[in-house]
């Protein structure tokens, strides 16, 4: 019996004359208004039974479906608002992907820091779970991208009035389960079919009572009633075997998938057909999909044991395959013959919409966070198109859901993906020859290659496990993959942050008696002298830590260095060299002790303070210019300002040219020249994110009703940070440099006001001295570099030419080398005191002659190179080896062509001595 079974006691279910179950075949506890009823209703104790018996009166399509559901709750007293991004990390830190309405309001609206933007409210949020890959085209049921439909309400006990964001109770669990009820009613479904299966919620260390919404076998809705925090002396236990307890506040959290709704009303064999019927059609023909009827009719019957195959209830879904097979008198290959390539142009479908999202969304391919993500589900995606057959571009493929999707980027999402092919194509030529080592590796050993190689493979290359399997195979060895491999792909990096949490050196609870310190610095910003009193003072190994009861220092955040100056009584200056907030408290870190409860005067380092400003203000507008010129996509994932420069770093799918560099430039100089001004405010978070969207939060997510604005140009951004009053304040901007630090993320240096006056004359000088070195005009320097450079390397060349024939003519002579007989086939040792370069030409000139080749030199220690022609059973490696050996070192190489050597050059000639006895002991070995 669960902890909450009095939760399920609901004055809905006895008005309504429901009865409490339990499932004959699973033992779940559930609510049905028929009382002969012995299933649950979900799969697999039950089947699909709305295949081409559709659950509701009327056929709608996903719009159709969602305004029906959306109008419901607005005629139902709830507000509509508008859907978040699919990047949950454009307005929390927490997670990745939003998976779920849910994600929308936490953790602040949740915890009741911050109110909901409307309460109730009702919403259809765009969602995607990486973990459901490996369902999806198989369970017939399963999509990665979804639209979570939901309706949620915010409540307070009334004992904690006053404490939170919202008051008392708006509706709880009889009203929520109320609504689904009647919206099933009014939809036309047999409400008498419906159950309610109790199946309590656990997660990030939150709970309450859940109710799953089950019809004709198929799971419509979740009710989940998040009311609990884990408490170890808590009076509820739950299934993760953590205690809890009741919190003060407790909100209600649906979600009903649009897709299986529509699924419902239109009863076609799977969900992909209803919500992506021209997609579908067009797959099929391209690819050569087609049946006969009694295929058709058989793959129509497999369709409807489905949810038979889902990967989180069986052990092995081949198995469950092959019971499915049975039940219906076929051959499991048959089947699985009959029906993968459909399997397949369903996951193509709906990987497709995924990358929409995604791609829409502005998420840019990388190797971590959601570039990561974006960039497995596009290889696979990549992998299937190969695998089934279609020759559309995947461009043109994922182009079909964002017109669909009504997204505006749709250019560049046809860029990134044409890149991301072309990258993926070149990854894989690189990524071959580690597979062919590891099934030689594992073949030998008589073992599989492990799930832990396939994803490093994966993650390192992008090699799919089938591609693995396939040069497995012609080694004789097996491959270990689990069905829900792309899943344990996706958990790997699923929690993952795009960027490395700051460490605090300060502990919390030092100062958590302080009151927090009134920050001067957003009153008047170009101030630089203010007086404080001194609350507090901690000795340190280095200094001493001073808080003050207000402060005109900034502390270091945002990307912006702590402010550094004096803190003054008549007895004492302190240099402040640090300064760091903790919580809302600022702590000054000083060389001095200016003795708590004295009153002070403080100076800020006007320069140091002025250059961090133009800093600032200057990559609000390097960003903004870099989205003009770029793109849209473009986000932030990093910046760092000082006092001779400053750089941020912008997420990209290709490189950048010198020319789009100067574009930026040149924007952003116009911006400084515009001479606008630059202004703050401070504004509800629920306005900000309406009227500006989540791009404000590019330098992370602030804390609080109430949150900053920058706005500099059209650029608005929240931001902590100290800025200029007008962009003309700047001077000028120069850039420095561009780099790609990391696969999709471009780092762009620059410098402002006074640092790029001094950056442009580093630049001039170094030219200037260029020029006097080569004696030409500075404009004339790039001309006369490359001519120097050119004939650089025409001598180089021609050097090597030399080297090339001086090689072949001492191949083609006749005494300055031993040769001996090797089956047939004469070997030339010889020696050569030359560099390596001359070794390797010669042992080539030899080879193409038909010969052994077996040179050594004594210019620098002893080297060796052997080569040896095709079809000759000598293998070089082994020669160098041990020649090698003979002279104190080492070497080897394939086969056919191996070098090595060692410190002992006086052993030079014994070793060549011995190497007739030794091509014919390694020609037996």
């Amino acid at each position: 019996m669960s902890d909450l079974d009095d939760e399920y006691e609901l004055a809905y279910f006895e008005e309504e004359g429901f009865h409490r179950l339990e499932c004959s075949e699973c033992g779940a506890h559930f609510w049905t208004r028929d009382g002969t009823r012995d299933t649950c209703g979900e799969p697999p104790c039950d089947t699909y039974g709305f295949i081409d018996d559709p659950g509701f009166a009327e056929e709608y399509t996903l719009a159709e479906m969602r305004e029906a559901y959306l109008s419901f709750f607005e005629e139902h007293g709830h507000t509509r608002i508008d859907p978040y991004p699919v990047a949950a990390n454009r307005w929390r830190d927490d997670v990745l992907l939003t998976q779920a309405s849910i994600y929308d309001f936490q953790p602040l609206v949740t915890s009741g820091e911050t109110p909901p933007p409307a309460n109730p409210l009702t919403i259809s949020q765009p969602c995607i779970r990486m973990q459901d890959i490996d369902n999806v085209g198989k369970t017939g049921r399963h999509t990665m991208a979804f639209e979570m439909m939901a309706h949620h309400a915010f409540n307070a006990r009334e004992d904690v009035e006053g404490e939170y964001a919202y008051e008392g109770e708006v509706y709880w669990k009889d009203k929520t389960v109320e609504y689904c009820d009647t919206l099933l009613d009014e939809l036309g479904a047999d409400i008498e079919e419906v159950t309610y299966i109790e199946d309590p919620w656990v997660g990030g260390g939150n709970a309450g009572p859940a109710i799953e919404v089950i019809y004709k076998g198929l799971e419509l809705a979740t009710l989940v009633f998040m009311s609990m925090e884990q408490d170890e002396d808590g009076e509820y236990l739950l299934k993760d075997g953590n205690r809890y307890s009741k919190m003060d506040t407790y909100v209600v959290d649906t979600g009903y998938g649009l897709e299986r709704w529509t699924w419902m009303s239109q009863g076609t064999p799977t969900v992909y057909e209803a919500i992506y019927p021209e997609m579908i059609d067009f797959l099929r023909e391209n690819a050569g999909v087609e049946y006969s009827e009694d295929e058709e009719e058989l793959v129509q019957a497999a369709a409807r044991l489905s949810g038979n195959l889902d990967i989180d209830d069986v052990d092995d879904v081949e198995a469950a395959r092959g019971d499915i097979a049975d039940e219906l008198g076929v051959d499991v290959d048959e089947l699985r013959e009959l029906v993968e390539p459909l399997e397949q142009i369903y996951a193509i479908a709906d990987h497709c919409r995924t990358l929409a999202y995604m791609l829409g969304d502005g998420i840019v391919p990388s190797n971590v966070g959601t570039g990561y993500l974006v960039r497995m589900v596009l290889r696979r995606t990549k992998r299937l198109v190969d695998t089934v057959g279609v020759d559309a571009p995947l461009d043109e493929l994922v182009d079909m859901q964002a017109d669909r999707l009504n997204y505006e980027n749709r250019d560049t999402i046809r860029d990134v993906v044409r890149t991301e092919v072309e990258k993926y194509r070149e990854t894989l030529e690189r990524g071959t020859r580690r597979v062919e080592q590891l099934a030689e590796e594992y073949a030998r050993e008589g073992e599989p290659i492990p799930t832990d190689e396939l994803v490093e493979l994966y993650d390192s290359h992008g090699i799919q496990p089938d591609t693995v399997e396939e040069i497995a195979e012609e080694y004789e060895a097996g491959v270990d993959v689990p069905d829900d491999f792309y899943s344990v792909v996706a958990r790997r990096h699923g929690q993952e942050s795009d960027e490395d949490d700051e460490s605090e050196d300060l502990a919390p609870d030092d100062f958590e008696d302080l009151p927090g310190t009134d920050r001067l610095y957003y009153e008047d910003q170009n101030r630089m002298e203010f007086e404080a009193v001194v609350l507090d003072v901690s000795e340190r190994e280095d200094g001493y830590d001073v808080v003050l009861d207000q402060t005109m220092f900034y502390p270091e955040g945002g990307g912006q260095p702590a402010d550094h100056g004096t803190l003054s009584t008549d007895d004492v200056t302190a240099d402040v060299t640090d300064v760091q907030q903790v919580g809302d408290v600022i702590v000054h870190h000083a060389d001095e002790d200016p003795g708590k409860g004295e009153f002070v005067r403080g100076q800020v380092d006007s320069r140091r303070r002025r250059q961090h400003m133009r800093h600032h203000t200057a990559t609000h507008l390097v960003s903004h210019a870099a989205r003009q010129i770029l793109g849209d996509h473009i986000r932030q994932a990093g910046a760092q300002k000082s006092t001779d420069s400053a750089r941020i770093d912008l997420k990209h799918y290709d490189s950048v040219s010198r020319e789009q560099v100067e574009e930026i430039e040149r924007l952003a100089n116009e911006y400084v020249m515009q001479n606008v001004s630059v202004e703050q405010e401070w504004v509800d978070r629920n306005e900000a994110e309406a009227e500006y969207g989540f791009d404000i939060y590019q330098g992370g997510v602030p804390e609080g009703k109430q949150i900053r604005l920058i706005h500099a140009e059209e650029d608005t951004q929240a931001c902590g940070g100290t800025h200029v009053s007008r962009t003309g304040d700047i001077g000028s901007i120069k850039m420095l440099g561009t780099e790609r630090i990391q696969d999709g993320v471009i780092r762009f240096t620059y410098a402002a006001g006074d640092a790029a006056v001094e950056a442009t004359q580093r630049t001039e000088n170094a030219l200037l001295e260029a020029a006097e070195i080569l004696d030409v005009t500075p404009q004339d320097v790039p001309e006369t570099a490359k001519r120097f450079f050119d004939e650089w390397k025409a001598r180089g060349k021609r050097v090597d030419e030399l080297k090339e024939e001086l090689a072949a003519a001492r191949a083609g002579g006749s005494g300055d080398g031993e040769e001996v007989e090797i089956d047939g086939t004469t070997a030339v040792i010889q020696r050569l005191d030359a560099d390596m370069d001359e070794l390797r030409a010669t042992a080539n000139a030899l080879v193409e002659d038909g010969n052994i080749a077996v040179v050594g030199s004594g210019a620098e220690g002893a080297q060796f190179v052997v080569a040896v022609p095709d079809g000759v059973a000598v293998d070089a490696g082994d020669v160098v080896g041990e020649l090698a050996s003979r002279v104190g070192g080492g070497g080897g190489g394939p086969p056919d062509f191996a070098q090595g050597g060692g410190p002992d050059s006086e052993a030079l000639e014994a070793a060549l001595g011995d190497a007739p006895d030794i091509l014919k002991q390694v020609r037996n070995a």
